[in-house]
């Protein structure tokens, strides 16, 4: 479905629609990351692994997800925001049925990886969206409100993906993120519109692109907030790697309460947004 350039803030039900869509695909690291980790021990059994493998299938997923980030930002410049999303989005429900789908550790490994290069473009293209339609003090609140739901994600991920190990499998798992990814393709296909203005729109200069990362490279200022925020996250995503195989496997923790411990973590590790003022 072909759905007009919107210029404008959309006003109503349409404005709380646009930024649940927003929401959803700014959900995809944290549900990507989060929903699987009560299985890791799992993992480790079923497909006769050590912990060092299926802790690899969460470092692919990473490099992915972190380098394919550089590549959508001017994609979504140069095609709009809602042509790239079409190409991610599926690349991510593929990649998640592949998971699903797989009978061993390698295989995993490689479809985790396609996985967060399909997951990488939401986030961004979120916040481009949130630029092209917002003023400055409007989006700030917008800005917040996503964080709020990168906040919450975490903490019901897992809670999910331990659920889902007491009724199914660790397969059920990348089922149910294969029909998010659906649900949310179909929802940038019919319901959110295109903001990038026709104006606006710039070519793919390979040689402006790499001239623009390198002027970031550059500033010394950025590197150290790249840096220090780098430096923050790694300490958060070793727990994140360890932390399953610590509570269940050497505490005898069932996964299900895992999730409930990792979710309360997750509660105090989030930046909670504070409120923005007009």
């Amino acid at each position: 479905m072909k759905l007009e350039t919107v210029t404008h803030v959309p006003a109503g039900p349409r404005r709380v629609e646009l930024v649940i869509i927003l929401g959803l695909l700014t959900a995809f690291a944290p549900l990507s990351i989060d929903m699987y980790l009560p299985a890791f021990p799992t993992l480790t059994r079923a497909l006769a692994t050590d912990d060092a493998m299926v802790q690899l299938s969460l470092a692919s997923f990473f490099i992915t997800f972190a380098s394919g980030q550089v590549l959508f930002g001017p994609l979504s410049d140069r095609y709009g925001r809602r042509a790239p999303l079409y190409g991610s989005l599926t690349l991510f429900a593929a990649a998640s049925v592949g998971c699903a789908l797989a009978d061993d550790i390698t295989a995993l490994i490689g479809f985790r990886f396609l996985q967060g290069f399909g997951a990488c473009a939401g986030g961004v293209i979120a916040r481009g969206v949130v630029r092209d339609l917002f003023e400055r003090n409007e989006a700030a609140r917008i800005f917040s409100a996503l964080i709020l739901v990168m906040g919450a994600a975490p903490m019901f991920a897992p809670l999910l993906g331990g659920k889902l190990l007491i009724w199914a499998d660790w397969r059920a798992i990348f089922w149910c993120l294969a029909a998010i990814g659906m649900v949310c393709l179909a929802a940038v296909i019919w319901r959110m519109p295109e903001t990038h203005k026709a104006e606006h729109i710039q070519s793919l200069h390979l040689g402006r692109i790499v001239r623009t990362y390198c002027m970031l490279l550059g500033d010394m200022r950025f590197l150290a907030y790249a840096l220090i925020g780098g430096l923050a996250l790694g300490g958060m995503f070793a727990y994140i790697a360890g932390s399953p195989f610590v509570f269940i496997d050497i505490f005898g923790m069932a996964p299900d309460d895992y999730a409930v411990i990792f979710g309360l973590n997750a509660f105090g590790l989030s930046p909670w947004p504070r409120s923005t003022a007009a």
